[in-house]
């Protein structure tokens, strides 16, 4: 039987593990007709799948463009695509800075990829609808693609319209997957090793998808019923939204057998004028009690966060009562970021004149030495304990392993006979982003 010649597909990821997820999920659609490649030189067709979050997200890309380039000139049948968030908000901009991208498609239209490939003559594609429905049920076929720790999309999408935030505009409204392609797709994945899920959404607590029942139901329910998938030991979501932090939710934190008693909860500031100019639709005292509400329900739950630091406004005693929430919580991870307009975003219209960069500097600094100190705290208290660690790859150095606690926290150890899915470690040191054991 004649061997299929297949195309040659080469995708570099960026941002954030939802759009990981998805091109893990366009591979799969293209497996019939496409193999994957690990260096561009060897592509017949490059994707580059893009984050919009971060600042000069857009420059980067068409820096990367920019190096295509010459690959473009040596072989004129090289398609290239742009794909992701910064697709998205662009759009026919792009293609205008830079002629030689062959498509643009938004994160909603992924399923209308095999159908862009097929297409023969040189006219540009642009696809930046919004068609969640379709999306979701024509990418819903087996996977192929499956890690011992795998990311599962149930959400997209956010209506809170956050003023420093573009996800509204990129991934569009919120919009949840059914409970039944859900728990089939992780017991596709089980079914291929993989022991730990984690549930992706840009707003992933606010879950409303229908069951097998036709009820609408809420992540804590469609947790409870993942719970019941042989093999999985392990689940995760993120990232959650405070003001979607729900009793059901939380009570689950202080039941589950297979829930990580590990939460991100993006606080941002802890002024509660930041806050409100924020439009984040909670205040620190609000948050302090969801806080609350989950260490008694799970007292050894591992709480963590992002901050925005020198947001428009943002005075010297508002960054005072962000240190004294982070104070307050102490959280075992957070990440903190100087404050960056997005344009198109209502922060970016504010009057921003009298936080000098400088100001930015000094308080991030401040703000991280703190949380680093927490973050080292919390690992300290694991120094001399065995833990169960769930086992993700070689690490850098001869007989190096490395994995994750159930609390998200890296292990490095090594050992010199063949591991498990599953080992426990003595950890024996610890820093603020790692630990160290022995089998």
């Amino acid at each position: 039987m004649k061997e299929i010649v297949k195309d040659k597909i080469y995708i570099k990821t960026f941002g954030c593990q939802m759009n990981n997820y998805d091109s893990d999920r366009l591979l799969e659609s293209l497996s019939d007709t496409h193999k994957k490649v690990i260096n561009p030189e060897e592509a017949d067709i490059i994707v580059l799948n893009t984050c919009h979050i971060r600042e000069k997200a857009a420059e980067k890309i068409y820096s990367e463009v920019g190096k295509i380039k010459l690959l473009k000139k040596n072989n004129d049948k090289l398609k290239l695509i742009i794909t992701g968030c910064v697709a998205q908000a662009e759009g026919k901009a792009m293609i205008k800075r830079q002629p030689i991208i062959d498509a643009v498609v938004g994160p909603q239209m992924y399923h209308k990829f095999p159908g862009i490939l097929k297409k023969k003559n040189s006219k540009r594609v642009i696809k930046l609808d919004f068609e969640h429905d379709k999306k979701f049920n024509e990418l819903r076929g087996k996977r192929i693609i499956a890690n011992v720790s795998s990311f599962v999309t149930i959400q997209e999408g956010c209506d809170k319209f956050c003023s420093f935030c573009v996800v509204p505009f990129t991934r569009g409204s919120e919009i949840s997957r059914k409970e039944e392609d859900i728990i089939k797709e992780v017991s596709m994945l089980v079914s291929l090793g993989c022991k730990e899920v984690i549930l992706l959404g840009q707003n992933v607590n606010a879950y409303h998808g229908i069951s097998s029942k036709n009820q609408e139901i809420n992540l804590a329910s469609l947790i409870i019923s993942l719970e019941n998938i042989k093999g999985l030991e392990r689940i995760s979501y993120t990232t959650s939204h405070p003001k979607d932090m729900n009793i059901d939710l939380i009570n689950l934190h202080g039941i589950s057998q297979k829930l990580n008693p590990y939460l991100h909860l993006p606080v941002q500031s802890g002024s509660n004028k930041i806050l409100k100019s924020m439009n984040r639709k909670y205040t620190s005292e609000q948050y302090l009690k969801i806080i609350e509400n989950l260490r008694r329900k799970n007292p050894n739950i591992a709480i963590s966060s992002d901050f925005i630091v020198g947001f428009p406004g943002e005075t010297k005693n508002d960054f005072a009562q962000t240190i004294k929430l982070v104070k307050e919580v102490e959280f075992a991870q957070a990440y903190s970021f100087k404050y960056s307009r997005r344009p198109g975003t209502k922060s970016s219209r504010m009057d921003n004149k009298e936080i000098t960069l400088n100001e930015k500097n000094e308080r991030l600094l401040e703000l991280q030495e703190l949380l680093n100190k927490h973050q080292k705290k919390f690992n300290n208290n694991f120094i001399n304990k065995e833990v169960r660690v769930l086992i993700k790859g070689k690490g850098k150095k001869l007989n190096q392993y490395r994995g994750t606690t159930k609390w998200m926290q890296v292990v490095n150890f090594e050992s010199k006979k063949t591991v498990n899915s599953f080992e426990n470690v003595k950890i024996t040191k610890s820093s603020n982003n790692s630990l160290l054991g022995e089998v």
